[in-house]
């Protein structure tokens, strides 16, 4: 399927209604069938919404259309870029670690990464470059992940994704990248094997579209 159609279509079935277009459900809780159906939508056992701070039928389409673009196996969709990329640290960060970065970047995700995690305890490590040599040269037992964009904002540079996912394997480290620039519709990072893949999605995808 071209990814244009994934774009428009993936992640939503029409209801009874036949609407085309993706309806936004203006509601803050869900019922359930009986007690048994409220457990097993709490437990994760079976699919379902219970309380849209957690999850939203709206953001449910929106999540599995991207994951269908980027190839992946699920999304999360948050308030901004930046708490995705923060999601995407502290998943797999801890005090003490630290995180193996290639310096161009955001400026945003720089302050980010240069103020705000070491004050978590987490150390930050920006290479001289964006080259796998220069970024596996910081990696040790401490780190927890090595982060890039795929294509540097403002810089323009291009991350030879095959050699720093190399890299960080051989290390035994995620390579966790900001795919914001690019989009899943010039490259698919996991195509790559990586952990994960953040995205500042009003960057590029139009309020006008449908979805």
């Amino acid at each position: 399927m071209r990814d244009e159609t994934i774009a428009i279509h993936a992640g939503y079935t029409p209801d009874g209604t036949r609407a085309v277009a993706v309806p936004i459900y203006q509601t803050v809780a869900h019922d359930f069938v009986d007690a048994e159906h409220a457990g097993a939508v709490f437990d994760l056992q079976i699919p379902g919404f219970h309380y849209n701070r957690i999850n939203n039928p709206t953001n449910d389409v929106l999540e599995k259309r991207l994951a269908a673009l980027e190839v992946g196996t699920g999304a999360l969709a948050v308030a901004s870029g930046m708490a995705a990329v923060s999601y995407s640290v502290l998943t797999v960060a801890r005090t003490g670690s630290n995180l193996v970065i290639a310096p161009q970047l955001y400026g945003a995700t720089f302050t980010y990464f240069a103020h705000v995690l070491p004050t978590l305890g987490i150390a930050a490590r920006f290479a001289a470059d964006d080259t796998a040599e220069a970024l596996g040269a910081l990696i040790d037992d401490d780190t927890c992940a090595v982060f890039c964009e795929t294509i540097g904002n403002p810089a323009g540079n291009v991350v030879d994704l095959e050699a720093v996912a190399g890299v960080a394997h051989r290390s035994g480290v995620p390579l966790i990248v900001d795919n914001t620039v690019a989009t899943p519709f010039m490259l698919k990072p996991i195509a790559y094997g990586l952990l994960a893949v953040v995205m500042a999605a009003t960057a590029w995808r139009n309020s006008r579209s449908k979805a």
